[in-house]
């Protein structure tokens, strides 16, 4: 090689240097959490961003926007917008929040679709078996006051449009706790969207979104709880990509007497708690307030009807069932792309 070619080298060399040396560093992927109180339970907000995030305001953010949530939807609080409803006994129209009144229309979609096993009109019920915010019972209702509360229930009783939501029973009461959590999580998940982000897990009180990944395309896993009682443990990890997540069980929520357990879930069919070996109920679906309002109503009907409800609906939904040796698992055909083994 001339001393020419080489020279000529050396210079291309140093020039790349410069160039390495000049060019801005590849952006650090930064893992952020943020935690708090919300809905009598707790959230949990996990994302990667490559871009510095004021995570402080964005979780006065968070909490703005579940606090509103709460003033409209909560039956814990005298003043909320859905308290206010409950009250309004002359018949006429009650105008609603744009925010409520997408959550209610959800609410009677899933009725219909469901022929009332979602009835979010089943509040009476719930407060007379002590799951409601006037606490706990130490004996169950007998049938004549069960059939006097049904006669005020119905999500029939209903009327919803664009002007706002009225009644036909005076005494009729709305409890949209089987699917608000679910839409808080939305909410939640579309402001990290509106700032810029879009690798993110979003959790309130174990319903959850999730979308995109984390670093190095690493997929989110997410664990199901084994139904049990005595310990924390994992039923199945699966890997939902971009979906909301919600599960409803009624393993932990309940009361016994005489030997005879009474779960939180109650049939409007009936007007008692369920009845059935479905201990725990997983829906993906992309909006978790639909995939909050199906968990409910399939972990009221019977494995078989729950299972030929989501093959008919196209719902992907992970069963868990008690046997006499423990517990099985049944899938619908839209949930098995998501298991993770």
């Amino acid at each position: 090689m001339s001393r020419v070619s080489m020279l000529k080298n050396w210079l291309a060399l140093i020039a790349l240097a410069i160039l390495v040396s000049c060019s801005p560093a590849k952006p650090l992927t930064e893992q952020y959490q943020l935690n708090g109180d919300t809905m009598g339970t707790y959230y949990v907000v996990k994302f990667y961003s490559d871009k510095a995030i004021d995570s402080n305001a964005l979780q006065q953010q968070i909490d703005t926007e579940l606090e509103l949530v709460n003033d409209l939807m909560s039956t814990y609080r005298p003043q909320s917008e859905l308290m206010r409803f409950n009250r309004h006994s002359d018949g006429s129209v009650f105008s609603l929040s744009p925010q409520t009144h997408t959550v209610v229309a959800e609410a009677l979609r899933i009725a219909g679709q469901t022929q009332g096993v979602l009835d979010v009109t089943v509040g009476p019920l719930v407060e007379l078996w002590g799951f409601g915010a006037h606490g706990r019972i130490e004996h169950a209702p007998d049938d004549a006051l069960i059939e006097q509360t049904r006669a005020v229930v119905g999500y029939n009783k209903l009327t919803l449009n664009e002007a706002g939501l009225s009644k036909a029973e005076p005494a009729l009461a709305v409890d949209l706790s089987t699917i608000a959590k679910g839409f808080g999580v939305d909410q939640v998940a579309a402001l990290l969207e509106q700032n810029g982000i879009s690798d993110y897990l979003v959790e309130i009180g174990g319903e959850m979104r999730l979308k995109g990944s984390k670093p190095e395309q690493q997929p989110w896993k997410i664990a199901i709880e084994k139904p049990v009682t005595t310990e924390r443990a994992v039923q199945r990890i699966l890997v939902p990509g971009d979906m909301g997540v919600a599960t409803s069980g009624d393993y932990r929520n309940y009361f016994e007497e005489d030997g005879v357990r009474y779960s939180h879930l109650l049939d409007p069919r009936t007007g008692k708690p369920i009845n059935n070996r479905t201990v725990s109920v997983t829906v993906l679906h992309p909006s978790c307030m639909t995939a909050d309002g199906y968990a409910t109503a399939l972990n009221v009907m019977s494995e078989q009807e729950a299972l030929a409800f989501a093959e008919q609906h196209g719902i992907a939904v992970l069963l868990v069932v008690k046997t006499d040796d423990g517990f099985a698992e049944l899938t619908s055909s839209a949930f098995k792309p998501y298991l993770a083994g």
